[in-house]
């Protein structure tokens, strides 16, 4: 297998877009990409486009990247189409690194958008649902039970968060402080959806989700796109490009009842892959569509000991200026989670971390990064999840 790199990487600045057509999305963050990249669409060889709700919200099926890369120059070359619920993105930047590493192509791109936002916002809602099993799906919702949500994903995260209290000494005070920190962070990225200055008390006395979610520790309905050049180290040094070394992409698949081992095994084979531990990571980017998951996958990945994340938080070790920050993008809750789009725009977060490009939110001396990127249920937890490790140029 050839080694390979994150030649460019784009992405449109993430929240709620209602004007504006998929193909414009896609347009600017692949023409940030190949910009970046210091390349032209003309050289990619394959594209994958990853995308999860289009059929649901706007009736969109079957070949839907080759209508959404209409205007970006990218009209005509192959492209694969994928779908794996919130991994999607990422896992788009998987296969693109395996036609790449395998020799298929030279150049791939991977785009990923979403468009969640409508008028009629049951149709988001429907998209959540649809990553149930269908033919189980009375089963599912009558063991969550109904919190009146209309969202179903929170209910389920609702319920990771009683199981991690129960066996930790979290508390709600400290789901909310996930979130006061990473909207601090989001503050400071031009790109997120949301950011700003919140208190503990006050994420603890907004409107009540489920459990003990209320609203902030919520990720939004978000629109947006995110793509990234994947090629060789030689082909990026002739485009003067400042690549980022893809070391690790692993995807993982969740067998039915059990619970706590998917992340944990997807990390372990990415560790492995990239020849490296948790001890050695300098900036994490990690799937907190709820503000308590950001500690429950701190654990999952090794990052402390089981029990130990919460007291990290406290001591302001995973924010900025802390020895690991996590989440500097301001992660889902902050800078938005448009499905499709999610695990790319973690891509473009770290390897303009490990390029020190970026600016009031730059973590100093990050060299290496990880993505943690999880989505859809099996019951009891999520389906999919990605973990991807980049290294500085």
């Amino acid at each position: 297998m050839r080694d390979v790199v994150v030649a460019g990487v784009g992405m449109t600045r993430f929240g709620r877009f209602l004007d504006r057509t998929f193909a414009s999305l896609v347009t600017e963050a692949v023409g940030a990409a190949l910009t970046d990249a210091g390349t032209t669409p003309d050289a990619a060889g394959i594209v994958y486009y990853s995308n999860s709700g289009a059929g649901i919200i706007h009736g969109q099926e079957s070949v839907r990247g080759q209508h959404a890369v209409r205007g970006s120059g990218l009209e005509g070359i192959p492209l694969i189409n994928v779908e794996n619920a919130c991994a999607s993105g990422s896992t788009a930047v998987n296969q693109a690194w395996l036609a790449v590493a395998a020799g298929q192509v030279d150049v791939a791109v991977a785009v990923g958008a979403e468009k969640l936002n409508h008028e009629d916002r049951s149709r988001a809602f429907a998209v959540m649902t649809a990553a149930l099993d269908q033919d189980r799906l009375p089963e599912i919702t009558a063991d969550l039970g109904d919190a009146g949500t209309g969202s179903v994903f929170m209910d389920i995260y609702a319920r990771f968060a009683r199981w991690y209290r129960d066996r930790t000494d979290a508390t709600q005070a400290d789901f909310a402080r996930v979130a006061v920190k990473n909207h601090a962070h989001g503050a400071l990225n031009p790109k997120a959806q949301y950011g700003g200055v919140l208190t503990v008390e006050e994420v603890l006395a907004a409107r009540p989700i489920s459990g003990d979610l209320t609203l902030p520790m919520c990720a939004p309905m978000s629109d947006g796109a995110a793509a990234a050049v994947i090629t060789t180290p030689e082909i990026a040094a002739r485009w003067g490009a400042q690549p980022a070394r893809l070391l690790a992409t692993v995807i993982g698949a969740a067998r039915p009842g059990v619970y706590g081992e998917l992340v944990p095994d997807t990390a372990r084979r990415a560790y492995e892959m990239a020849g490296l531990g948790p001890a050695d990571l300098d900036v994490v980017e990690c799937h907190d569509a709820a503000s308590p998951a950001e500690l429950i996958v701190m654990e999952e990945l090794g990052l402390c000991e089981p029990g130990g994340a919460p007291a990290l938080l406290r001591a302001g070790t995973t924010a900025l200026g802390g020895a690991l920050p996590i989440n500097p993008s301001g992660g889902l809750g902050s800078k938005g989670h448009p499905v499709g789009a999610t695990g790319l725009g973690q891509l473009v977060e770290l390897v303009d971390q490990v390029r020190g490009r970026c600016g009031a939110r730059q973590v100093e001396g990050a060299r290496l990064g990880l993505a943690e990127n999880a989505g859809g249920y099996i019951g009891p937890d999520a389906a999919a999840a990605s973990v991807t490790i980049v290294g500085a140029p």
